[in-house]
């Protein structure tokens, strides 16, 4: 039975993923130290970069060395790419992908040997989807960057690895920035592609499901590089490998682009 403590450090805790990361390790005994615009150890906005150092230079004076860095923060826009605002995409990536860049960047040189980063992604980043583009854009680049630093840290004993969940139960598509601004080349479908519906939530994983999935994964002394959650994005992920990306596409407009 383990009794030392470890310190894991989750970005993003205070809700969704995150939150339910942060219950399931101080269920543990572990130290779990939170950093969200809402924490309750650290607020901060983790796409401020000069704030999220600051962060971490204070984690290192009160808590010492890092076990397992998890990074849950994410924001969302949806909407047709020529009719939202810059700042709008510009925040996408901040804090998606900036988020989670800057943290690994300053986590590592606080890590204790065979610490952990875990990046929650996710399938978005695997599956491109209509009026979504800078989301999948941005977690696109979030699983690019975690298979980058594993390469670059596969000399020592820090894992690194990225889960990519598909659509969960929590307030993530409800806090989503929704933007239905449309022109006659779109109609309706930028909202009815978009808009949350009784039959898409649904066809969400519990969040509870996901959370037992991610921390057994977490618990794995090795990791693979890439986890997908999701019984049926399993699926999709073995039928883009074997098809063309046209013909993948082309199902996926089929099933996501809405006119009616």
């Amino acid at each position: 039975m383990r009794i030392e403590k470890r310190t894991v450090v989750i970005t993003g805790a205070t809700s969704g993923i995150g939150k339910g990361l942060k219950e399931a390790f101080e269920k543990k005994g572990d130290i779990v130290v939170d950093i969200s615009r809402n924490g309750r150890d650290y607020k901060c906005d983790v796409g401020d970069e000069k704030s999220l150092k600051a962060v971490f230079d204070d984690i290192y004076l009160n808590y010492g060395n890092i076990d397992i860095l998890i990074t849950c923060a994410g924001y969302g826009i949806s909407g047709a790419v020529e009719l939202i605002d810059e700042q709008d995409a510009k925040k996408e990536f901040d804090v998606n992908f900036f988020g989670t860049s800057n943290a690994c960047k300053y986590a590592i040189p606080m890590m204790n040997r065979k610490a952990k980063i875990v990046i929650i992604s996710s399938v978005a980043g695997l599956f491109s989807q209509p009026f979504k583009a800078y989301y999948c854009a941005s977690k696109a680049a979030v699983n690019s960057f975690a298979q980058s630093l594993r390469m670059e840290l596969s000399k020592t004993d820090i894992e690194v690895t990225s889960i990519c969940p598909g659509d969960i139960k929590t307030n993530f598509t409800d806090n989503r920035v929704k933007i239905y601004e449309t022109n006659d080349r779109y109609g309706k479908a930028v909202e009815l592609s978009t808009k949350p519906t009784d039959k898409t939530e649904k066809r969400r994983m519990p969040l509870s499901y996901a959370l037992k999935k991610m921390m057994k994964i977490i618990e794995k002394d090795k990791f693979k590089p890439q986890y997908i959650v999701g019984r049926q994005h399993h699926f999709f992920y073995f039928f883009k490998r074997i098809t063309t990306t046209n013909f993948l596409n082309s199902c996926i407009t089929k099933l996501f682009y809405k006119t009616k």
